[in-house]
This record gives C-alpha cells, structure tokens and sequence, in this order.
C-alpha cells in the first residue's frame, strides 16, 4: 500500500513488453499468497513477502481506487493458513522495484499457474497524478478484472486459451 492513511490505494496496472526494466530493478522479494474467500464485496488474502507476513482486505472495486487494510501476522500463522485455509493455486511471484520519474513501479514475474505473466503497477497519490511511463511498459490492463491476483487465483493464466472477458 502507498502509506495513504485513508486507506485508499490508487493503483495502475500494465502488461510488460520486454526485459529492460532488468537492468534499473533495484530490489526482489519471493510471495506467496493465497485467499480466504471469494466474495463479491472484498477479498481477503495472506501474504508472505520474504521472513514477513500480512493479512489483507481489499476493495474488489475494478479500477484504479480501490479501499485496502494491511495487518502485520506471525510469519509461522501465514504458512499454515496458506497451506490449510486458502483457495488453491496460490499467488506465487517475484516482486521487483523499479525507480522511474520519482515513482516506484512493482514489477511481478508470476510463477506456478500465472508463469509466464509479468504485470507492472504503480501507486499513486492521486488518480489523475501525471507519471512516467517507462518504454518497458505496454498496454493497460487497469480496467481488466483478469489481471487482478484474485481473479489470477480462481482462473490462473495457465488456463487462458482466448483470454475470458473475466474471471470465474
């Protein structure tokens, strides 16, 4: 989340082109995550992001606004709810950081099965905050509930012959 304390994260998503963000990227962290439920109104998911864990709700809000709580848990609780309380397949990724323009893009290089997508997002302050996009970056998929990890979770990328017009 962007550390706004209204809780509000602004988020853009966009499809990957090519590898050249590589070579800026200045941080990669493995996740798992899985979720709790499947719900119309919110999601629920546990994440492990390196030796730390959280507990997270989030708007199910398609776009770029969306309500979003993160609660630290015990590394130890977030395994064995992976393991024995969510739905499967889990989110597996590598997560990237990439400085471009004063903006810090999140670069997912999803494994397991979502391997072979790589979305970048960026957080912003405003929804209308102007911000560089890198050449690496092609198409926005904002918009599109396909790309969501949620969606990702019950209709995995592995799946998709003619991409559905959105998840189960």
């Amino acid at each position: 989340m962007n550390g706004n304390r209204s809780h509000l994260e602004i988020e853009r998503k966009f499809l990957v082109r090519s590898e050249a963000w590589r070579t800026e990227a200045r941080c990669a962290t493995r996740m798992r995550q899985g979720y709790l439920n499947h719900e119309q109104h919110c999601s629920v998911r546990v994440r492990i992001a390196g030796d730390s864990a959280w507990l997270n709700l989030k708007g199910v809000t398609i776009g770029a606004q969306r309500l979003e709580f993160d609660y630290p848990i015990p590394l130890a609780d977030a395994h064995r709810m992976l393991d024995t309380l969510t739905c499967k397949p889990l989110i597996e990724k590598t997560r990237h950081l990439v400085d471009v323009g004063g903006h810090t893009w999140e670069v997912d290089v999803f494994e397991g099965a979502n391997a072979g997508l790589v979305v970048a997002e960026i957080e912003l302050d405003d929804p209308d905050e102007p911000f560089e996009k890198p050449a690496w970056v092609g198409e926005e998929v904002t918009h599109d509930p396909r790309y969501y990890n949620t969606c990702l979770a019950s209709h995995p990328y592995r799946d998709w012959r003619d991409p559905p017009s959105a998840c189960d």
